[in-house]
């Protein structure tokens, strides 16, 4: 169990709201799940396995059985190693939710071996960052339509080692570096988070607030591709490692946290504010990221993700 870890106290209620939580059948998005159940929110659980995560669903109703107010839990089958089961699990949202109040981009995968997604992406750009990236512009015009409402960018502090290699992003060129893809992939997460904010800005769309974080390093499945040399630090540092439900604070936070409510495009950590690196202020490498993004999903250089008719 970590010592040093943030806690969110707010009491806020999600009573009426829809919440779209992405890679949430176990680890901190499960957790995330829970809170907002508590809080009354309808919570959509969009995931790769569905079995797994109808399992997680069960799961949770079964162990806040005797509890009140709770809200709804909701399967949908979202898999971001595919652009067409993103944009299939989009269709399914905007087709049957009123209304998007949170968007929880959690998902990812984490120094992996070598590999690609369906559509040729080194697999944690494509994942962590390009699923999302998708994700969030196509449910983009629903969220807009449901103010006020946050996104939030699940990201790491390895992002402060990462660089955004456009010349290579998805890694054809160089020998090949799980640890540096996935701090890349970690970089793009909150490049992505600035970049959103300014073109909020620049389209006068107000109350829609964007948040990236570090959630602390956590007793999670995704540690499972580390080597033995990483899995002896992780033992011998065992004391800072969090478990899910404390890693999961500061998403939580950011989502429905009063005293963040009028903040966007922080990056934060134990449930404050925090710096993130230099090269996640870059505004040119944002704008970049971002137009290079657009062109690998498929979609065109002058999509405008802030209105319904754009959805694609």
């Amino acid at each position: 169990m970590g010592l040093f870890s943030g806690k969110c106290v707010s009491k806020a209620r999600l009573d009426g709201k829809t919440a779209v939580v992405t890679g949430a059948n176990t680890g901190i998005g499960k957790e995330t799940v829970k809170d907002f159940f508590q809080r009354g929110a309808r919570v959509i659980v969009a995931c790769r396995n569905v079995d797994k995560a109808n399992q997680a669903v069960e799961d949770i109703k079964k162990e806040f059985s005797n509890g009140e107010n709770l809200g709804e839990l909701m399967v949908t089958q979202l898999d971001l190693t595919s652009l067409k089961s993103v944009r299939n699990c989009a269709k399914v949202i905007l087709e049957t939710e009123k209304r998007i109040d949170l968007l929880i981009n959690n998902a990812g995968v984490m120094m992996c071996p070598e590999g690609r997604t369906d559509d040729g992406f080194e697999m944690q750009f494509g994942t962590n960052h390009l699923g999302h990236f998708l994700l969030t512009l196509l449910l983009l015009p629903k969220i807009c339509q449901s103010t006020p409402a946050r996104i939030v960018n699940v990201s790491s502090v390895a992002h402060k080692y990462g660089c955004i290699d456009f010349d290579d992003l998805n890694w054809e060129k160089r020998k090949y570096s799980s640890l540096g893809a996935y701090q890349q992939s970690k970089l793009a997460n909150i490049l992505f988070s600035k970049e959103l904010v300014r073109r909020l800005a620049a389209a006068n769309v107000s109350g829609v607030n964007v948040y990236s974080l570090h959630p602390g390093v956590i007793t999670t499945e995704l540690g499972r591709h580390l080597d033995y040399r990483l899995r002896w630090l992780w033992r011998l540092f065992s004391f800072m490692i969090k478990t899910p439900d404390q890693g999961a604070q500061t998403t939580i936070y950011c989502a429905v946290d009063e005293n963040c409510a009028n903040e966007t495009g922080l990056y934060y950590a134990d449930c404050a504010v925090a710096a993130a690196a230099p090269a996640a202020q870059n505004s040119v490498d944002a704008e970049r990221l971002w137009d290079e993004s657009l062109k690998l999903v498929g979609l065109e250089s002058n999509y405008n993700p802030f209105t319904a008719s754009q959805v694609k």
